[in-house]
């Protein structure tokens, strides 16, 4: 089965266990899922559904225990770690719940971090691009601490969008924010897909940010429980409750 041009990333028949013999937790089962370019999915499901180890071997950051996952035409599962971390590096963005930005530098370091770990000259025009992306190019020399939280994962984002990646993955990205900053984060993230064509797969366990994607991927003991495309809050929020509720 090869990957269509519309599709940023392809799970073929994706499994990930942990451990073996009895004591064995399969946290995948089987996933195949196409996330195509230019969309916004959201990626929800109860806790310990295998949401997060979803988007890591989406990602590149685990390896499948079978299967395969391809991104951008590139099968990842032959890749040895010096090609895969290559890959991580120039196609692919993350941004997570904890900001993981470095104390002791400012929003632009802190932004221009990939690129020097890439061995890559760092453009100042670049950085303050994305800053600006981001709307905190007046605070590009403010240290984490002198900003608020929306802040400071508006300038994980930025230094997630300044490799200009092909695929953006954000795990739980307004978890730790405010409903007003979560929003204003998510709109971000909305204009990336409309506006810039990137790709972004979210995790949430919020139904109103998973409504601001495309669709929404569903996943219940690792394996996929359906979607909803287009569906407004309301609508994701019943359907999770019914997967909350449904006996395993």
């Amino acid at each position: 089965m090869s990957q269509r041009n519309g599709d940023a990333i392809t799970l073929r028949r994706v499994s990930r266990r942990y451990g073996s013999g009895d004591g064995a937790v399969s946290a995948l089962d089987g996933v195949s899922l196409a996330f195509p370019r230019g969309s916004f999915t959201a990626v929800m499901g109860p806790s310990g559904s295998g949401k997060s180890t979803l988007l890591q071997c989406a990602a590149g950051l685990d390896r499948p225990t079978s299967g395969s996952v391809t991104v951008g035409g590139t099968e990842l599962t032959g890749l040895g770690e010096r090609r895969l971390t290559l890959l991580r590096r120039e196609r692919v963005g993350f941004v997570f719940q904890a900001f993981n930005l470095l104390p002791a530098l400012t929003a632009e370091q802190n932004v221009a971090l990939p690129l020097r770990l890439a061995g890559r000259r760092v453009p100042r025009a670049r950085i303050r691009e994305a800053l600006h992306q981001v709307g905190l190019g007046d605070r590009a020399r403010h240290r984490p601490a002198e900003l608020s939280g929306g802040q400071q994962q508006r300038v994980a984002l930025a230094r997630a969008l300044v490799t200009r990646p092909e695929v953006l993955f954000a795990d739980e990205p307004t978890g730790a924010l405010d409903s007003r900053t979560g929003h204003e984060v998510l709109t971000l993230l909305r204009g990336m897909v409309d506006r810039g064509g990137q790709t972004v797969v979210m995790v949430t366990h919020d139904p109103v940010a998973a409504s601001r994607a495309d669709r929404v991927v569903f996943l219940v003991d690792g394996r996929v429980h359906g979607e909803l495309t287009g569906a407004g809050a309301d609508a994701v929020a019943a359907r999770m409750t019914g997967l909350e509720a449904t006996p395993c």
